[in-house]
């Protein structure tokens, strides 16, 4: 069949324009998508007796954190606020203590961000969250909280925004996290009657909740210490430290599979080392545990920075040690969109453990000091000190079939140790 000459060069700009078209196309799908990495670390903390049964503590009740910091006594305009009687009365069995978010991006981005929550709940976040929920109400869904439309911001192109980070001189466990290479990041509040961007290196929360984790911990002796993994994965990397009077030390265990138990020696009084060298040999052991369970050096620096003088300084015997990513990942699902291209979460589950001996030391002193001794009220007011937040399940053990008298001593010496130093005699 011929073709005149018009149809046939309209043929060919037809036929032009459909390659062009496709050519388009396959360069469009061709184009890299954005694509990003997520780093996660945090903690999860317990108390228990020797026996190793989870003890309830005030977990929030010394919970030094920045003003800026939202909470559910501040959690937004329009927010109602939850049934609660303040950080100090909130009572728990496990504190998820300060996990961070980061984020690496070659390339401004928005990313959606979740996390739930199902066994607890979400007390503190910052920068604001799109959604928050529940406030505590008695009835309410599982927490969780959103961040939507998070903006990524590239350390390298946008250097000028470290200057305008927030800050006050409060929160020692909040600023050492911003000293890594990750992104910014940037959402504006919502709800806010004159909006304005909130900034950050990270996204900050933290929560409570009654539940355990796979790891329990039990002390026949003050000696000995038995590890016991209850969990469905194998547990790696454990340290076993024991500190008292500013000298410990600690003992390494490269892994427990799921349902092994194992005894180890942790008799402090052979081999201990002073606080300061026994702490930061511990540290840099640690630092070395986070990275090979993928986060980057700096991030790893950060984690061990923010808890130092509570792992590797305060007196007690705590275990420490790498949860399983699937057991995270169950407890604190978190849900990214677009979806990165790496996503590591690192969590230190830290099993507090306040012996026998501590009981019975501490039992002593309160009922002598029931009956008047005053060198017994002060070293009882000395263990308080040394138990820090943890000095309230400790009473509870030390004091369990006790009489009126020596329950009521060891409320007021309790109070006297968390008082300053000018305010105990008036205790007395």
């Amino acid at each position: 069949m011929k073709m005149n000459p018009g149809s046939y060069k309209k043929a060919v700009v037809i036929g032009s324009l459909a390659v062009v078209a496709a050519t388009s196309g396959l360069l469009i799908a061709a184009r890299p998508a954005p694509s990003y990495v997520v780093h996660e670390w945090g903690t999860f903390t317990s108390v228990q007796g020797g026996d190793g049964v989870l003890l309830d503590w005030r977990p929030l009740e010394t919970s030094r954190l920045p003003k800026f910091v939202y909470d559910w006594t501040r959690p937004w305009t329009g927010r109602r606020r939850p049934v609660l009687l303040g950080k100090g009365a909130m009572v728990a069995r496990q504190r998820m203590e300060t996990p961070v978010i980061y984020f690496y991006s070659e390339q401004g981005q928005a990313v959606d961000v979740s996390v739930e929550f199902p066994q607890g709940l979400i007390t503190e976040w910052y920068p604001q969250a799109s959604l928050i929920s529940p406030s505590g109400r008695p009835g309410s869904k599982q927490s969780r909280a959103r961040w939507a439309r998070l903006e990524l911001l590239p350390e390298k192109q946008n250097q000028s925004i470290a200057g305008r980070l927030p800050f006050d001189g409060s929160g020692s466990h909040y600023f050492a996290a911003r000293a890594t290479d990750s992104d910014y990041v940037r959402v504006t509040a919502p709800g806010a009657t004159n909006p304005s961007p909130e900034q950050e290196k990270f996204i900050f929360y933290r929560g409570v909740g009654n539940f355990g984790t796979p790891l329990q911990v039990t002390m026949a002796s003050d000696h000995q210490a038995e590890l016991a993994n209850t969990g469905k994965e194998t547990i790696e990397n454990l340290f076993v430290v024991q500190l008292r009077d500013r000298a410990g030390k600690f003992i390494y265990v490269d892994r427990l599979a799921a349902g092994e138990r194992r005894s180890v020696a942790i008799d402090s009084s052979t081999g201990a080392a002073p606080l300061e060298t026994m702490s930061l040999q511990l540290g840099q052991r640690m630092a070395q545990v986070l990275v090979q369970a993928g986060l980057y050096q700096r991030e790893a620096t950060a984690m061990v920075k923010t808890w130092t003088d509570s792992w590797f300084q305060e007196d007690g015997v705590r275990v420490l040690y790498v949860l399983p990513r699937a057991w995270t990942d169950r407890t604190l699902p978190l849900t990214l969109d677009p979806s990165p291209r790496e996503l590591v979460r690192v969590m230190v589950g830290r099993t507090e453990v306040i012996p026998g001996a501590v009981q019975q030391r501490l039992g002593d002193a309160l009922t002598k000091a029931s009956k008047g001794d005053p060198q017994a009220r002060e070293e009882a007011v000395a263990e308080f000190r040394k138990l820090g937040r943890f000095g309230e399940p400790a009473l509870r053990l030390a004091t369990k079939g006790a009489n009126a008298e020596v329950n009521q001593i060891a409320w007021t010496l309790l109070q006297a140790a968390a008082a300053k130093p000018a305010d105990v005699t008036k205790a007395f």
